[in-house]
């Protein structure tokens, strides 16, 4: 015992540590035990960028159908090539989503994943200063509901993964009709105001849950690098029969 503490000082002295990868201890390992329970067969990726949440999933040994939606051009070609370069069951597609049908303009940050529709405010540009916008692009946007296919309300198991930046409340409007069919949502949530417009932690909390999901598990996000305050979490809400 006094060997494995004596490690792990070493190894946090060295910014490093040992978890438990178990549902218990670690977020990951939640995530994936939340998916079996929940019989998830297809993943929809909202916000996906590169694929890297539909990648992670595979990684920790998901392996239903994902679906991701990324509509900046850079990215997209990106995600593309890695979903061509995979396996598994993965389809991309190049729109936004929100609550209309048309065309709208990200603003694109300095380091791709922060881009969104809504203006950022300062308190995101202080903790990460390399998310500025550095230009406009205009994109297509789809309601889900005008996208949400036969099978997925026949199949059931839909897991909604939603990481838009402070447009999320857009997404779930653009869904009312398909929320039914939706057991599972993940979304990120910001802690303190960091999208002009944004809807904040506790809101979307109750949000969802006057729609009839449960929060089942929190997992950490974006963080102030100076201060070090949590600014933003990903929340996983499941609707129990």
């Amino acid at each position: 015992m006094q060997i494995k503490k004596f490690i792990r000082r070493l190894l946090r002295s060295a910014g490093y540590d040992i978890v438990y990868y178990r549902h218990t201890h670690h977020s990951l390992a939640r995530r994936k035990w939340l998916l079996d329970s929940y019989g998830v067969k297809i993943v929809l990726d909202v916000g996906a960028n590169t694929g890297q949440f539909a990648q992670t999933l595979w990684e920790i040994g998901y392996r239903g159908e994902i679906v991701s939606f990324e509509p900046l051009p850079e990215a997209y070609g990106v995600l593309k090539a890695n979903a061509s370069g995979s396996a598994r069951v993965w389809q991309v597609r190049n729109v936004a989503l929100g609550d209309r049908n048309g065309r709208s303009t990200i603003h694109v940050a300095g380091n791709s994943v922060s881009s969104s529709i809504l203006p950022m405010l300062s308190k995101h540009e202080r903790a990460a200063p390399e998310s500025r916008y550095v230009r406009d692009v205009e994109v297509e946007v789809t309601r889900l509901d005008a996208i949400f296919l036969p099978e997925w309300r026949a199949d059931g198991g839909v897991y909604l993964k939603i990481d838009t930046q402070g447009y999320e409340k857009q997404v779930l409007e653009g869904a009312e009709r398909s929320l039914p069919f939706i057991d599972t949502i993940q979304l990120e949530m910001s802690l303190s105001p960091l999208y002009e417009g944004e809807m904040l932690f506790d809101a979307m909390y109750g949000l969802l849950t006057a729609k009839g999901y449960r929060l089942v598990a929190i997992e950490p996000g974006f963080s102030d690098s100076e201060g070090g305050e949590l600014l933003q979490v990903d929340g996983i809400f499941h609707k129990f029969p």
